[in-house]
């Protein structure tokens, strides 16, 4: 069994995602909070500029920038880009990493509550994902194209040897909400509490699966012929995320008042329901389909 000894806490990837800033400061301050016996735990304001202008990012989101062959690119040098690059130095590459765990802290504007996404298959995230709906039951677990390898994935969280990223919301960006917070702070002890229980094989008796979602895609809002948007989230499903979405459910409104349904033949859970964050891209949101993790698998 491997060890986690050196774990990396990453706020404000995205500038305007207040919650795990502002818990980065706590910490500062109260260390003990986040310190165990057997992890060395460091934290790291990740977009520090960003956070400055309170924006998403300056000129790129920060964390798309985590591919191995985008931060090998020598011509990719705005801001983010050369910020991808400068972390990477400090958390090491993805073949020589410098960290056991890298926790990448977010938040949204969609009303997911807790979240756990894993971005990586391995038996440890199994045994995660069971101590934390153990020991939190409301947390959603989200299997977030854990089938890509570290190479291929764009993501911060994919820096470390291990990695996870915590998705808590809803929180409008630019602001704090203390329930958000609390969940975000919560969720982050129950890992660290885990990593520790797993060095010193500790862990309580877990459930034997646990219910997850895996990504299938992505849909965009209704646009017209000129690509501009056409409608948008039909209010039944404003705000259900993780909730199931069935064939010949409304879906979408036009500025007609068009009820536009669901039409797939497989039901769906979507989350990132209405990400403020997406709109830049039309995105409405992110389809899931429900999965069960074996807790004690060894895949």
């Amino acid at each position: 069994m491997e060890k986690i000894n050196s774990v990396a806490i990453l706020g404000g990837t995205h500038g305007n995602e207040f919650s795990g800033i502002y818990l980065l400061k706590k910490w500062h301050k109260h260390s003990e909070q986040i310190s165990r016996p057997t992890l060395n735990v460091e934290t790291l304001l990740a977009n520090p500029k960003a956070f400055a202008a309170n924006k998403r990012y300056l000129d790129a989101d920060l964390n798309r920038q985590f591919r191995t062959d985008l931060l090998a690119d020598p011509t990719l040098g705005n801001y983010e880009q050369s910020r991808a690059k400068a972390l990477s130095l400090y958390l090491g590459s993805k073949e020589q990493p410098k960290f056991d765990f890298v926790l990448d802290l977010h938040n949204t504007t969609s009303n997911m509550g807790p979240c756990l996404l894993l971005v990586q298959q391995h038996p440890m995230y199994n045994l995660m994902a069971g101590y934390v709906k153990l020991k939190m039951p409301q947390v959603n677990i989200s299997r977030d194209e854990d089938h890509k390898s570290k190479d291929e994935h764009h993501l911060l969280a994919t820096m470390g040897k291990f990695g996870v990223i915590v998705e808590v919301g809803p929180q409008p960006q630019g602001c704090l909400r203390h329930d958000v917070l609390a969940w975000m702070e919560e969720l982050t002890g129950h890992i660290l509490d885990f990593l520790e229980l797993y060095n010193n094989d500790q862990l309580p008796e877990l459930p034997k699966s646990v219910e997850a979602y895996r990504f299938i895609e992505e849909v965009k809002i209704p646009l017209d012929e000129n690509g501009e948007r056409a409608g948008m989230v039909h209010q039944a499903l404003e705000g259900n995320d993780f909730k199931p979405l069935k064939k010949g459910d409304p879906m979408y409104i036009t500025f007609d008042d068009e009820v536009i349904p669901y039409q797939g033949e497989q039901t769906v859970y979507p989350n990132f329901i209405n990400e403020a964050a997406y709109y830049d891209n039309n995105l409405a949101m992110s389809l899931s389909e429900k999965v069960t993790i074996d807790v004690y698998s060894t895949q």
